[in-house]
Formats: C-alpha cells, sequence, structure tokens
C-alpha cells in the first residue's frame, strides 16, 4: 500500500468512527428525551380532547333547558305515570309485562324513533295466594311476601316451632336445633350489597341443616311493616323448601318472643309455582348515527318489575329517562356521529336474563360499542355519574360531565354498575350509570311502596337531562372512548 493511499484510508476510518459517533448520540439523547416527548404528546392529545368537549357547550345547555325548563318540562315523569297506572306491576313472564312491551314498542314508535323488539326466553314465577300467622305465643297475623322461585307449601301449609337467628354464623352453632323448625332470619341491615346474601341464600343454608321453611326479614334500613321481595337462589343438591320475607317489625318482633324464652310457632300457607319459561323481549328504540351507524352508545333500564306496588322507583324512572334521552336529541333536530340506543331490558330481576342473552346475541359486536349506561337505583335528585374504564377514558368523561354545570352535577365517581351492563364491563367496555340522592331507595324498593307517589317530576327532569348530554356527547366525539 502507498503512502498516500495509507493517508486516505487513515482519513476515511477516522471519518468512519466520528460518524458512529455522531449517530450513536443522536439515538441516546433521543431516547432520553422520548419519554418527555411521549408526555408533551399526551398532554397535548389531552388538551385537544378537553377542547373538543367543551364545544358541546352551547349543545349541551340547550339540552338542559328544554328537558328542565321547556317543553319537555315534567315530560318524562308523566310519561311515567301514564305508562305504570295503565300497566302496574310488571313482573317477568306475566301479561302485564308483554303487555307493557307492546306499550313501550308503540309509544317509541309514535314518538318518531326507530323501535324494534328482540325475543328471549325468561323465568316464569306465580306467586300464588299466601299467608303467615303466628300461632303461638298469641295469634297475630303476619305479612308476608314470598320469594321469587321459591316453591310452595304443601296445601294445608307447614306449621312448625321457630328458630330466630341473626346470621349465618349463628345458625351453624345452632345447627342442632334447626330440624324440623321454621327459620326466621333477623339479619340487622347493613348495606343492601351485604344483607341481600340472606334473602337470595337464606333457604338453603337453612334447609342443609333440616330446616322446613324458611322467613327472611326484609331487605331494609326503613319499614312500615311492609314486607319487600326478591329473588331467591336454591343451591344445587340442597333440599328446596318455601321460603318469604316478613317485615323488620314482625322479625324483631319474634327475635325478643325468643330471647324471653316463649316458644312461637308458625303456619305458613304459600301457593308458589315456577312455570315453564315464557317468550318475551328487549324493547330496543335507536336514534341511528350519521357517520358510524354501526358504533352503539347504549343508555338503558329495565322495563320488568316485580309483582307488587307500580314497579315506577324501581325501574320505571330509568327506562323512562332512558325513552327521554332520545326524544330530546330528537326534538332539537341533532344526529349524533353514532348510534345512540336506548335498550329496555325485559327480566332484570330475575338476575339479568334478558340483558345476559343480549350480550350473548350482540357481543360479536363487541368491538362497537362505545359505552354502556344504565339507570337503576332510582331516579331522585342527581348527584353525579358513576363510571368504569381506563385512565384514557376517565379523562374524557370527567371533561364530560363538566357539560352538567348548569344542574350542578358534575362529579365523575368510580366503579360505574349495573346488573344488566355488567357482561359489557366484564368484557372491557366503558360502562356509566347514573348516580342519585338514594338514601329512601330501599325504603320502597320491591314492596307496595314502589309507586308512582316516590316520583318527583323536577327530579325526573335532572335525570333526563344528564343521562341525554352524556350519551349525546359520547356518541358525537370524533373517537369512541378509550379502552
Amino acid at each position: 500500500m502507498t503512502r498516500d493511499l495509507k493517508i486516505n484510508f487513515v482519513l476515511s476510518f477516522i471519518t468512519f468512527l466520528y460518524t458512529c459517533s455522531y449517530v450513536c448520540n443522536c439515538q441516546s439523547a433521543t431516547f432520553q428525551t422520548g419519554n418527555s416527548t411521549f408526555k408533551k404528546n399526551f398532554a397535548s392529545k389531552a388538551l385537544d380532547k378537553a377542547t373538543e368537549v367543551a364545544a358541546y357547550t352551547d349543545i349541551a345547555q340547550k339540552i338542559i333547558h328544554l328537558a328542565v325548563y321547556g317543553d319537555a318540562r315534567n315530560r318524562s315523569y308523566s310519561r311515567l305515570a301514564n305508562f305504570t297506572d295503565t300497566i302496574g306491576n310488571r313482573v317477568s313472564g306475566s301479561k302485564n309485562l308483554e303487555m307493557a312491551i307492546n306499550y313501550m314498542y308503540k309509544a317509541m314508535t309514535l314518538d318518531g324513533l326507530d323501535v324494534h323488539l328482540e325475543p328471549v326466553k325468561v323465568p316464569h314465577w306465580v306467586r300464588g295466594k299466601e299467608s303467615a300467622e303466628m300461632i303461638q305465643p298469641r295469634s297475630k297475623n303476619l305479612a308476608i311476601l314470598g320469594l321469587g322461585s321459591s316453591i310452595g307449601t304443601p296445601p294445608e301449609g307447614i306449621q312448625a316451632e321457630v328458630l330466630v337467628v341473626q346470621s349465618f354464623q349463628e345458625l351453624q352453632r345452632r345447627e342442632s336445633e334447626v330440624p324440623g323448625k321454621i327459620v326466621v332470619f333477623n339479619q340487622p341491615f347493613v348495606s343492601y350489597g351485604t344483607t341481600v346474601l340472606y334473602r337470595g341464600l337464606g333457604a338453603s343454608e337453612a334447609a342443609k341443616l333440616g330446616a322446613v321453611a324458611t322467613l327472611i326479614r326484609s331487605i331494609t334500613p326503613f319499614s312500615i311493616n311492609s314486607p319487600h321481595t326478591g329473588w331467591q337462589y336454591y343451591q344445587e343438591d340442597v333440599k328446596k323448601i318455601p321460603t318469604a320475607c316478613i317485615t323488620v317489625e314482625d322479625a324483631e318482633l319474634m327475635w325478643r318472643m325468643a330471647k324471653r324464652g316463649e316458644k312461637i310457632i308458625v303456619k305458613l300457607t304459600m301457593g308458589a309455582t315456577t312455570l315453564p319459561d315464557a317468550d318475551s323481549f328487549n324493547t330496543v328504540a335507536e336514534i341511528k348515527g350519521w357517520q358510524h351507524p354501526e358504533q352503539v352508545v347504549l343508555l338503558s333500564g329495565h322495563l320488568d318489575s316485580w309483582d307488587v306496588g307500580q314497579g315506577a322507583m324501581d325501574d320505571g324512572g330509568g327506562a323512562m329517562i332512558s325513552w327521554e334521552a332520545l326524544s330530546l336529541i330528537k326534538d332539537l333536530g341533532l344526529r349524533p356521529r353514532r348510534t345512540m340506543r336506548a335498550v329496555l331490558w325485559t327480566a332484570e330481576e330475575q338476575g339479568g336474563v334478558g340483558a345476559q342473552q343480549y350480550f350473548n346475541m350482540h357481543k360479536v359486536n363487541l368491538s362497537n360499542v362505545d359505552l354502556v349506561m344504565e339507570s337503576d337505583l332510582g331516579t331522585f335528585k342527581p348527584v353525579g355519574l358513576q363510571f368504569t374504564g381506563n385512565d384514557a377514558a376517565q379523562k374524557v368523561m370527567a371533561e364530560v360531565v363538566k357539560l352538567l354545570a348548569p344542574i350542578n352535577t358534575t362529579k365523575l365517581e368510580p366503579h360505574g354498575e349495573g346488573t344488566d351492563i355488567n357482561p359489557w364491563m366484564q368484557a372491557g367496555i366503558p360502562g356509566a350509570s347514573l348516580h342519585v340522592m338514594d338514601s329512601r331507595y330501599f325504603w320502597f324498593h320491591h314492596s307496595e311502596g314502589d309507586t308512582m307517589t316516590v316520583q318527583d317530576p323536577h327530579e325526573m327532569d335532572l335525570c333526563s337531562a344528564l343521562w341525554a348530554v352524556v350519551s349525546y356527547v359520547v356518541a358525537d366525539l370524533e373517537e369512541m372512548l378509550p379502552r
């Protein structure tokens, strides 16, 4: 190699090393600043989303004004009153529920919405005639309501001594006293979610130890001698025994008698029976999206109720505000990018039967479901929106609820809930539920007290406004909620 070639080679090699060093330094600098760049981009996107949502301020105010002060004022209340006064209660499998579905199909069609029915099979339990009487230590009629899915007694009834317990633990401790007895559960009300286990499981737990029937203290924090019904579950391979709820007053009466050592005898007669599953329908109304009609924001309440009261609070109100939300959007001449779909579920009270079948039929379109919403804890004065979703979705929804400032419901709370939307949330779909001032809800829940008397027109207007604003804005955003 000549001297000139050697010099050129050395110069080329030095240039190569310098170039490598420069590239590596650049890559290192990029790596070191990458996280900061990501954060800046994320913050920029969040700011853009906040700006996009804020642009709906005027529309939100129009929706609120129409619902609360305008021509739609008191409309959801009037619709609920007409519906419940005409139909009455609507238990799964009943003629009344069939009438209710036909009523709503016609009413929402006349309202100009796109309405259809989706068939499902539902449980058909019939209460029959029922009564209970304390025979000893004195004669007293006991107000009862048989629990859903309970078997009946023999025609002559069951007459037996009573064992009063206050917990499952006490039941186990007194196992030797249980055979041949009617077990009365006098469990204190802690919360609905905790205390309802006695209604749901009490019969089978007592039957395992030889009880002939159970009477469950009603699941309520307040009573005026009013029994509260509900669904109960028989465990497999456990003898089925009749079960009913009694009033708080009668449960406490028998507990006091038992504490004094008095022998209590009760006669229970129940004509309950379970018939083959019945045909029913989920009732679906829509405003089709103009850009992405296949993508859906689903808002809902359940149309069925128990066979007592009017089912106005549980859940006629939730069904009506879901219809009303669509009416408000239609009346304002608005049409969202995505479809707004109101689903009025059937057979919720039996464990979300109608909703589960809807999920099974539609889960193939999971990627097109933007948000699921449910109102099933009353339509009293709203205080906020409960929401389940990832951090990015929560940031979007926090901006959406700011639009509700005119009605002072800007709180976004964790944990959207609802029996009917749970399958979707468990599959990763964002979910929302209406949070209201519900301290009185379980006073009337599943009882003869669930009537139009507990409803307030203005509070229903506020719920309708919230429901409409949230569902419309989410349905009209450029992008679906993150998940």
